[in-house]
């Protein structure tokens, strides 16, 4: 069997496994990110018991990533389009004043880590600065640190804050909020118009993915399918005999793509986590300092805004951007909103990379001299 065919067998029974899952999840009340934490358990269960059987590791698939990056960012941007976008990209300042505090104290956890965990700055920062699993594990690669430690702890967090804030959403929500689940929602309709619609809108996507990656927009995936859906609509008014469609992808889209994020989360905990000794609880420890800064900085936002608890909670929550903006938008919480602050966020700590290496790498210099005068 080639390994293009052990990883597509894989990628189906981790899909099959997700779903079932997924269904026990959304009956128990929590429709919103049911189907996320139903990959995730997909992905541990079923690499987990490839390694356990046919004793070999399996390389974690970056593609499904992508792929449910991109069917998520499609569905949200539809979901966002009438929202009123302008009214939220003024914050623009304390979305940015929100990313900098963020960042300031993912530097300070970074550096409490390194002293408590004795490893060094640039990969104590690497590992606990809010960004993403791969991003930050290929930079360390590069520098040649411990990559490791850096997958665990990126994995920790985010999947912490997958797990937790869905849960006190959930909670604090109406029981109005709560979805109840059924496969009629998830049927394509079978509309020849619709359907044209439909083929018509996977291009569109597939060809903002590409743009997105030739401007090297951060999360490209995600983005460049999000703006095509925002613009769908009224782009394809223009269009001659089709006037005042209002097409909307089917939720199966949605469902799938959380299916695969859930999955990605899961492999890593599987295949490139090593939580043994005392860096579990070092990391933990981090881990925890990253969530109460993200509360700390929702209760800023709180005080400076109209907005709900909720709303501010998601807003800054650190980490699981593309799941927080879903969360948002299963309980009806100031979408638009989520989805600005976290995308300025992006933004910036793609754009800003370069600058805290730099200063890592300094900082860590300077710490070694030090410690031999």
């Amino acid at each position: 069997m080639t390994q293009f065919t052990t990883r597509l067998s894989i990628a189906i029974l981790e899909m099959i496994v997700a779903l079932f899952l997924g269904m026990a999840i959304a009956y128990l009340g929590l429709g919103s990110v049911a189907w996320i934490f139903g990959g995730m358990g997909a992905g541990v269960i079923v690499v987990k018991s490839y390694q356990t059987i046919i004793k070999k590791t399996l390389k974690p698939n970056k593609f499904g990533r992508k792929i449910g990056q991109a069917m998520v960012g499609l569905s949200i941007g539809f979901a966002i389009a009438d929202s009123n976008l302008w009214a939220a990209s003024s914050r623009l300042p304390l979305f940015i004043f929100l990313t900098l505090f963020m960042l300031l104290c993912g530097s300070g956890i970074g550096y409490f880590y390194s002293r408590i965990s004795r490893t060094n700055l640039l990969n104590a920062m690497l590992a606990t600065v809010p960004g993403g699993v791969a991003t930050m594990s290929s930079i360390a690669a590069e520098y040649n640190r411990n990559v490791s430690l850096v997958a665990m702890v990126q994995t920790l967090r985010i999947t912490c804050v997958i797990l937790i804030i869905p849960l006190i959403a959930g909670t604090s929500g109406s029981a109005a909020n709560k979805i109840i689940f059924s496969w009629e929602d998830y049927v394509i309709e079978k509309d020849l118009v619709y359907l044209c619609l439909l083929i018509l809108a996977i291009i569109a996507a597939w060809l903002g993915v590409n743009i997105a990656y030739k401007l090297r927009i951060p999360a490209a995936s995600f983005f460049g399918t999000l703006i095509v859906g925002i613009v769908f609509n009224s782009a394809i008014a223009y269009i001659p005999f089709f006037p005042n469609l209002d097409f909307t992808p089917p939720q199966v889209i949605s469902l799938l793509g959380q299916i695969l994020l859930g999955i990605t989360v899961g492999e890593a905990w599987s295949d490139r986590v090593d939580i043994t000794g005392k860096n579990i609880t070092y990391a933990c420890i981090s881990v925890a300092l990253t969530i109460a800064s993200g509360f700390v900085a929702a209760t800023i936002a709180s005080l400076t805004t109209s907005w709900d608890w909720l709303t501010c909670m998601l807003v800054t929550a650190p980490g699981g951007s593309t799941e927080m903006i879903l969360v948002a938008l299963a309980l009806d919480r100031n979408p638009e909103i989520v989805t600005l602050a976290h995308s300025v966020r992006l933004m910036a700590l793609n754009l800003s990379l370069p600058l805290w290496i730099f200063l890592f790498r300094h900082w860590e210099k300077q710490t070694v001299v030090s410690r031999k005068q």
